[in-house]
Parts: C-alpha cells; structure tokens; sequence
C-alpha cells in the first residue's frame, strides 16, 4: 500500500498500469513532464483568441467560431464536415455509433486506443463486438484484415467497421504507412465495411511521413483528430466525415451530453493551434530521437529505435533490481515525470512544453539513478 507521505504527495492521475506513486521532487524547480503531449498549455496566441472569441449557442448551430473551427478541420482533412468534440474518445465513440448498429462487429489492432483505453464504450453504447487483431507495433497487415472479414452467416455477427490509429499510441508513436491504408481501404470496399481512423495523433503521423493529410484522411470514411495533445490546445478533437454521416455524430454527440453551447471560446484555441502548432511538431519528433538515442546507451534499458517514429518513446527495463514502477518513482523525485505501462515497460512523450535542456535533464537524471 501507498504510503500517506506518498498519497499527499501526488496530485497526478493513476498510472495506465497499476497504482502510481509519485515522490515530492528533490528538485522541485526542475520538472520534465514526459507523461503525455496531454499536459501541453495554451500559448499566449491561444488565451488571447479565447479571451476575444465570437459565440453562439453550439447546440442551435449558432456558434461563429466553432463552424469556423469545423469547417478549417474540415478542408484540412479534405472532408465535407466537421464536428467539434470535447475530446478523441468521444470522437471515435460517436463515430462508432453513427457506423453501426447494435450486434454489429468491428475490426480493429487488439492494442488500440479504442479497445484498451475507453472504459469499453464500444460495447456500452454502441453494442459492438470487437474482432482484435494483433498488429506490428500496431499497424495491421491487410491480409489479416481480409480474413477476419466474415462471410454472411446466420451465426456471425456483422462486420460493419475497420478501426486504424495514426499514430498508434500503444505502438510507440507509429505511423500507418500510406500504402498499407490504401490497400485496407480497398478492402473494405470490396466488402462493404467502413473504415474510420483515430487520428488523434495525425498530424505527428503527416509531418514525420510527408503524407499530406488529405491523402491520409481519403482512406477512412471518418476521421478523428485530437486538439490537445501535440498541437497544444486546451480543450477538443474534431470528427471529419461527409455531411450524412456528420449528422449522424451530431445526434450521437447530443445524446452523450456533449452539446457545449458557447464553445467558441475552446474553440478559438483549437483554430489557433490547426493554424499554428503543426509544423512545429518536427521539433517534438527531434526530441523524441535524442532521448531514444540516449536511452539506447544507458545500462540494464531495451529499446527498439526503429519504432521511434514520432514524439512517443517506449522503453523496456531489464534489471532485477529495479522495475518500471520502482524507475517511475525515483524519476519522479528528481522532477522527471513518466508513465509505467507494463511491469517493465515505461512510456515518455515529447512536447512542446519540455525542450532540449530538458530533455537532457531527463537522460543526465536516468544515467545517475541506473549507473
């Protein structure tokens, strides 16, 4: 059990694995947030057109800054509509609901977002089935997608939907490649299956691949994105479709709670960070590649640098001594803050709001603590 030191101590959210503690800093003037591009802040650009943002009423369809914000995400994707959400899972999950009907299966990588970290609204609301399939480094091979389909049977479910994430979180950052979308796509097709994608990260994925993202976005029938990971935003994601299926989402929207009224004032922030945050994300890739790089030299850490493809760093600990657990602790009390995602395995993300020196504070904190 946590000690009572420890739990007041901590004002972070429980680990993805088990039960975080976190230590009060040695160096409380030193911290380097690696836990998630979720911690990101708003940039003075960002407050600013927040503070001055034009509103309606969102639910009437009113909100002047927020059909802007929908229709920029909108164009960006190559899309017909947009619809501002309060965050990717509630993207994905009223996609999910506008795609299919109760009874129905989807087919997604079995470490995905939408399997693993959305308290299983696919089968609480929408009443799906979910088919996993094991994807590498959760990227999954066409082939495999064709035959999970299943032929009409009395006994089968359904098979309505293909779920794809770009990046893939569990995946470390990972990026669909272009080709391998195409050819699902066309699969989906042939077999007259939906594809939406959880882009949540996509813009990571189009700035490291040089895939424009409307080239992308062409391969799903919906897309996904995040505002308030890389891109800095306070609040949001967007859901892009063509209008039919936007519609759809809206309702879903509204049933789940999620019509916010004046929402241009969250909104502003999102038009700030498409406009401006974007092409800044190269500098979080950068930095991801440093620390994957240094991680690589220090003693008892495994780490596939081929998987380091954008801002997420996964590593694996391969000391007797020390778990992943024991590591997340003692970095945290040198300011240092990460996740534990698997008994040995630790998860770091990049940001705008931790630079190089901090970035080689983290290593320089890591190479102390394991010599």
């Amino acid at each position: 059990m946590q000690g009572r030191a420890d739990r007041q101590a901590t004002n972070a959210p429980d680990s993805w694995y088990g039960e975080e503690r976190i230590m009060v800093p040695t160096n409380p003037g030193r911290v380097v947030d690696l836990r998630s591009d979720t911690v990101t802040k708003p940039t003075p650009e960002m407050r600013r057109a927040m503070a001055e943002a034009e509103v309606g009423d969102d639910v009437f369809m009113e909100d002047p800054t927020v059909a802007r914000l929908e229709a920029l995400a909108a164009e960006r994707l190559g899309k017909e509509a947009g619809l501002f959400v309060t965050s990717g899972t509630q993207g994905n999950q009223i996609s999910l609901m506008a795609h299919t009907q109760r009874g129905d299966e989807i087919i997604l990588d079995d470490n995905c977002h939408i399997f693993n970290y959305e308290v299983a609204a696919l089968a609480v609301l929408s009443a799906v089935q979910a088919r996993g399939l094991r994807g590498r480094n959760g990227i999954l091979d066409p082939a495999d997608v064709r035959d999970a389909i299943r032929p009409p049977n009395i006994h089968h479910p359904k098979d309505s939907l293909i779920c794809l994430e770009s990046t893939h979180n569990r995946g470390g950052g990972s990026i669909y490649p272009i080709e391998t979308l195409r050819q699902i796509r066309r699969i989906a097709d042939e077999h007259g299956l939906a594809v939406h994608l959880d882009g949540a990260r996509l813009f990571n994925a189009c700035v490291a691949s040089g895939v424009p993202a409307k080239d992308v976005a062409a391969q799903a029938d919906s897309v996904t994105f995040c505002l308030s990971k890389g891109l800095a935003a306070p609040v949001g994601a967007v859901v892009t479709g063509n209008r039919a299926f936007v519609d759809k989402a809206r309702r879903a929207r509204k049933m789940l709670g999620g019509g916010m009224r004046q929402a241009g004032v969250i909104a502003a922030a999102g038009i700030v960070a498409l406009e401006t945050m974007v092409d800044r994300l190269r500098e979080d890739h950068d930095n991801a590649r440093v620390l994957a790089d240094g991680l690589a030299e220090l003693p008892g850490i495994k780490i596939d640098l081929g998987s380091v493809q954008t801002n997420i760093v996964i590593f694996d600990m391969e000391r007797k001594e020390l778990d992943a657990a024991g590591l997340v602790l003692k970095l945290a009390g040198h300011g240092v803050k990460c996740f534990a995602v698997g008994p040995n395995r630790i998860r770091m993300v990049t940001h705008k709001d931790v630079d190089r020196a901090g970035i080689l504070y983290a290593l320089e904190t890591l190479r102390t603590i394991l010599r």
